[in-house]
């Protein structure tokens, strides 16, 4: 013969494999989100930090404020830019403002 539940016996097992699939169902929306949010902001801001650990004395930058400059000097944390023809303007900034680089020789 057939094993036969009664109701609550029943109930009790369908809530359980419920739970479980309620918690597997969070599980991967919460892998969902980490691969489709925090994978690409990882990758960027290794791209970031590649780009400005290559910064050179002569590279063309573009700063965060959309000011065009060349790098004249380069210290642990900080750049000396110069922007505009007239060669007087000499501005030392953050590393972390400068958002694109074109390297002195790629014109």
């Amino acid at each position: 013969m057939g094993i036969l539940l009664t109701e609550s016996e029943a109930a009790a097992a369908g809530s359980g494999t419920s739970m479980i699939v309620m918690l597997l169902v969070y599980a991967v929306l919460i892998g969902a989100m980490w691969f489709f949010f925090m994978r690409p902001q990882k990758k960027e801001q290794k791209r970031v930090a590649a780009m400005l650990s290559n910064l050179e004395t002569g590279d063309c930058v573009l700063t965060t404020s959309g000011f065009y400059g060349i790098i004249i000097d380069i210290t642990d944390d900080t750049v000396i830019v110069e922007f505009g023809n007239n060669k007087n303007c000499r501005i030392p900034m953050e590393k972390s403002a400068i958002s694109k680089v074109e390297k002195a020789g790629e014109n």
